[in-house]
């Protein structure tokens, strides 16, 4: 799965992580499009002034806590109901 397929998946959560980590950014700035990734780190890394692969670790970072995070409550309800 690509991280855009992640990121897509977990996208209402990101968003909000996004937001706290970067005040500036505003609904606008992170309404998601397909396609338009590169274009959604481009306007992050403008407003913020951080590295395009800073910005791209992140939300490698924060996309693989909430795949972890999904798996860890699929284990558990798995265990619950067996």
């Amino acid at each position: 799965m690509s991280l855009s397929d992640k990121i897509k998946g977990n996208w209402n959560e990101i968003k909000g992580k996004a937001k706290a980590q970067w005040g500036d950014l505003t609904d606008d700035d992170l309404t998601w499009v397909e396609g338009k990734w590169d274009q959604l780190v481009g306007n992050i890394q403008q407003k913020t002034g951080e590295a395009k692969e800073d910005i791209q670790n992140w939300f490698d970072r924060v996309s693989e806590e909430f795949q972890d995070t999904k798996e860890d409550i699929q284990d558990d309800i798995d265990r619950a109901t067996s």
